[in-house]
């Protein structure tokens, strides 16, 4: 099974809001892709959320303090 991508689920989640959004899908099938849909929210929050966290341990100073902004000139 192949890695899912923030861009690919990103993608699809436009899909299923689309689909929602139009209201001619039956009950069933809206309450699936809505649930889809929950799960790829919750996976695109996920991912941003540790991306965040990278860069906040990659802004990092020396010293361990957060780094600043950068400096104006």
């Amino acid at each position: 099974m192949p890695k899912r991508t923030f861009e690919a689920a990103m993608k699809r989640l436009d899909e299923i809001v689309a689909l929602l959004e139009q209201g001619e899908a039956p009950l069933e099938k809206s309450l699936k892709l809505f649930e889809e849909g929950t799960e790829l929210a919750q996976f695109c929050d996920e991912t941003l959320k540790n991306a965040q966290l990278r860069i906040e341990e990659l802004s990092e100073e020396a010293d361990g303090e957060p780094a600043g902004p950068p400096a104006q000139e």
